[in-house]
């Protein structure tokens, strides 16, 4: 009961004008970030960030931040909405979790039936997104009142759980994910340290005093990254849209997808809840159970619509699962919430277990836009889903114009250096030379995030412990997550030592 009453004031204030225009924003960007090939929702909602700050600018801090998060969150779960687009229409995943969507999407396409698939997409979407969302009413408060009892040796091991489970599972090989997270660690030492007052890794230059700047990097990774990618391999969406025709599914589509949603949403929420597993991961489990499960098994691959909606649910539900731990341990999962807890902490808001008491606001308001959200993209991509497919059309010669714009104004709109924006080009041309040599990128922006306050959290454990590393051993809870780390990092290792193929993912 008390968790409904704290999702009542959260609809009061995702219900406020600006908030509302916020959500439908974010919504609105998000589909088309989803529909165009290649951006995807890190991408998207890095690119979004300093575009948010400069809107909200005039607010109060604490509306300011309540509006940023909502816009944010709408880009990504409006990301999952589009990326069913282009893989129904040309065979292309708007983003990564949209890959299993092509298997029967784009063959349902070629029958004539494009239309039915993205309507079902859409209804898989909405359904999925509820889910997640009654989930993350009953589970936040119960779930951040139980992390409050960690010490801070239980609070350094449960980030290192965070950094190994996204670390093992991000990238086709573990030991280049580690070596990204190392260098993210690194990274995230640069400035000044907040104890001694001691410059740490600034080489002279002044502007690196303060660190180097979540921002930037993120902007300049994920969004100039795929831009030189896109110039450089010539990597633009090839063949031509198939029309989209009619739109609603029969009754018999309804009620062979009726089950797969369901289940697909269940199970894709679960998976969310897993640091790590993300939503590509979730899509391509479900859709494997799916195909084992379903009566109509021998269709599957050749334009099943269960094939369709059991992992456009997953993807979703996965989505909105991944908010949980990040809202209230201040563990992201994915490369996007990593993102988003980034432009968190850039308003001065902590996710973790004290966000629901310090900043109830922010907490509750996200959550309630999340439903005011999905309803928003139902009614959005139902009836606009033939203008959404015009947008695969985009000529890239205003496309990535576009992107570079708005990465340059945005960054050098708030931070007001020259400095970031030589830096932002930079991390743009190390993302895309990375990413070509397999070198996942979302490591590097995860262990920027949770750096400092994985020595925050060390120095306040050897100051309680006096020096005592025993402790992060003797701690029961500290104890059990740094087991499941280690878990996490061998159980892949050895599965692939044993010949077995590990399905992995990089945001």
């Amino acid at each position: 009961m008390e968790s409904l009453q704290f999702l009542f004031q959260g609809l009061a204030i995702a219900l406020q004008p600006t908030n509302l225009f916020f959500a439908f924003f974010g919504c609105l960007i998000g589909t088309l970030v989803g529909v165009l090939p290649g951006i995807g929702p890190i991408s998207g909602v890095a690119l979004l960030i300093p575009v948010t700050a400069t809107l909200t600018s005039g607010l109060p801090p604490e509306q300011a931040a309540t509006s940023s998060i909502i816009l944010l969150a709408g880009v990504y779960y409006g990301a999952m909405y589009g990326g069913s687009t282009t893989a129904i229409l040309i065979n292309t995943p708007g983003e990564n979790s949209s890959v299993c969507t092509t298997l029967d999407g784009y063959q349902m396409a070629k029958q004539g039936r494009a239309g039915p698939a993205l309507a079902i997409c859409a209804i898989a979407s909405f359904v999925a997104g509820l889910v997640a969302c009654i989930g993350l009413v009953f589970m936040a408060v119960p779930l951040a009142e139980f992390a409050l009892k960690f010490s801070p040796a239980g609070q350094f091991s449960l980030m290192i759980l965070g950094l190994c489970a996204l670390s093992s599972l991000a990238g086709k090989s573990q030991v280049k994910a580690f070596i990204m997270t190392i260098v993210g660690l690194i990274l995230a030492t640069v400035g000044v340290d907040p104890i001694s007052g001691v410059a740490r890794l600034t080489f002279g230059f002044s502007e690196l005093y303060s660190g180097i700047e979540f921002l930037t990097l993120a902007v300049g990774m994920f969004a100039l990254g795929e831009v030189f990618k896109t110039i450089l391999t010539n990597d633009y969406a090839k063949g031509e849209a198939i029309k989209v025709g009619r739109v609603m599914p029969t009754k018999q589509d309804l009620k062979d997808s009726t089950v797969p949603i369901l289940r697909g949403s269940l199970l894709g929420f679960f998976q969310g809840l897993v640091p790590g597993c993300g939503a590509t991961l979730s899509s391509f489990m479900v859709y494997t159970v799916e195909k084992k499960l379903s009566k109509n098994r021998a269709n599957f691959g050749k334009g099943a619509i269960e094939g369709v909606a059991a992992p456009e649910a997953a993807n979703n539900g996965a989505a909105g699962g991944a908010m949980i731990p990040l809202l209230t341990l201040g563990i992201p999962g994915t490369g996007t919430t990593a993102v988003l807890m980034g432009a968190l902490i850039m308003f001065n808001v902590t996710p973790g277990p004290l966000l629901f008491q310090d900043h109830p606001q922010i907490a509750w308001g996200l959550i309630a836009s999340m439903i005011v959200g999905n309803v928003m993209l139902l009614v959005l991509n139902l009836p606009l889903v033939k203008v959404f497919a015009k947008v695969i059309e985009t000529p890239p010669k205003y496309l990535i114009p576009g992107i570079v714009a708005i990465s340059v104004f945005g960054v050098y709109a708030v931070q007001v250096s020259v400095f970031n924006l030589l830096l932002m080009i930079g991390s743009g041309l190390a993302a895309y030379y990375l990413a070509k040599n397999d070198y996942p990128i979302a490591p590097v922006v995860l262990s920027l995030i949770l750096g400092p306050m994985i020595e925050n959290n060390l120095r306040r454990a050897m100051n309680l412990y006096n020096g005592d590393y025993t402790m992060f051993v003797k701690d029961p809870v500290s104890l059990a997550f740094l087991v499941i780390a280690a878990l996490w990092i061998l159980v892949p290792a050895v599965m692939k030592f044993r010949g077995k193929k590990v399905v992995v993912e990089e945001a």
